[in-house]
């Protein structure tokens, strides 16, 4: 495949940079290295230890502490913002100021007014952007929004999602974000794609098992326009010897079927001298020597839409948008006891360390 750069010359490649050099940001490089149609161009950490480590290993040459100066490269055409969410809003206005197709991790901000100022800055910007929810590539969940669109279950009246991680991997997340935005804007966002609905309220229970700065356990019921409700189990607390690291579950009923989603086990099981424990083998797997999986396909897509001069259509910024306004309606829900009317959660946020 092949596009158009903004001189006009054939592009076979898309340039592009990562911003964020955590462990997703890792996964990233390693799912970009492995595209055909990407070169990875550039990478940028305030950690300069990272930075070096990341760009011998993927062989970049291009590094910077400061995404301005990032940016400010004519070449660089994409760039993946893996950074955390609260520190989203200004890499990504400034990468859509300056012309280049963003790759947003979700979620996309930490408050509905920051999300808004990007949607805006995106409808106005030149190059194309998308919020990486990773789930609507997942091909169990994209064949069921077929089935859905298909009319095969008829009107979905009820919905339920588990998506649980152990709490010795949740320990250090938890002092930067919740579950329920963490991991349930996964479902969330997914619960609104097959309805093509809004969420109209949220009500919300949290328990604080190890008194860190969220919860480790968050428990959701929304109810949509139509009246279906949804309900999302959030448990960043699963016990030590759990033999997976994601416990991911989704049921639709509709008034005429039904859809059952497992993720987890026992899809793949390995018995070891340590016991039974299923290997993660559809989001961002390691197979013959390159990441593969749900990952590097949304990063593909992305690539092709920025070859092809295609906007993208899988998830929209006001998706986007809609999925976290929803969940901070939920945790306003939680630390108020209350049902919380959506719109009524529209200026709200979860504080400085987005959460």
């Amino acid at each position: 495949m092949s596009g158009t750069d903004s001189w006009g010359a054939m592009m076979t490649k898309v340039k592009w940079g990562v911003i964020g050099l955590g462990w997703f940001g890792e996964k990233h490089c390693e799912a970009l290295s492995a595209i055909a149609q990407v070169e990875l161009r550039s990478l940028c950490t305030r950690t300069e230890s990272r930075l070096s480590e990341l760009a011998a290993r993927f062989g970049v040459t291009r590094t910077y502490r400061d995404y301005r100066e990032m940016l400010a490269d004519p070449e660089l055409q994409a760039v993946s913002i893996v950074t955390m969410w609260d520190q989203h809003v200004g890499p990504a206005l400034a990468a859509l100021a300056a012309g280049k197709h963003v790759f947003l991790e979700k979620p996309m901000a930490s408050t509905v007014e920051d999300c808004r100022r990007i949607v805006e800055a995106a409808k106005a910007a030149p190059g194309f952007f998308m919020v990486g929810h990773i789930c609507r590539f997942n091909p169990r969940y994209a064949l069921a929004k077929k089935e859905i669109e298909a009319g095969k279950i008829g009107r979905i009246v009820s919905m339920y999602a588990r998506r649980n991680i152990p709490a010795s991997v949740s320990e250090s997340v938890l002092g930067k974000i919740g579950p329920i935005i963490g991991d349930g804007v996964h479902d969330t966002d997914l619960m609104l794609w097959f309805t093509g609905e809004k969420v109209q309220s949220a009500y919300a229970q949290t328990v604080s098992v190890r008194g860190l700065a969220h919860p480790d356990i968050g428990w959701t019921m929304y109810r949509f326009d139509s009246g279906a409700v949804g309900v999302l189990e959030n448990a960043w607390f699963l016990p030590e010897k759990t033999p997976y690291l994601l416990d991911e579950r989704m049921e639709i009923i509709g008034t005429e079927g039904s859809i059952q989603i497992q993720e987890s086990g026992p899809s793949l099981t390995v018995c070891g001298r340590d016991g039974w424990r299923y290997p993660e083998a559809t989001y961002w797997p390691a197979i013959h020597g390159t990441r593969a999986g749900a990952l590097r396909d949304e990063l593909t897509y992305f690539a092709n839409c920025a070859l092809e001069r295609t906007p993208p259509t899988i998830a929209s910024p006001q998706d986007s948008l809609e999925a976290v306004r929803a969940c901070l309606a939920a945790e306003e829900s939680a630390e108020s006891g209350k049902t919380i009317t959506v719109a009524e959660a529209a200026h709200c946020s979860i504080g400085p360390e987005g959460g």
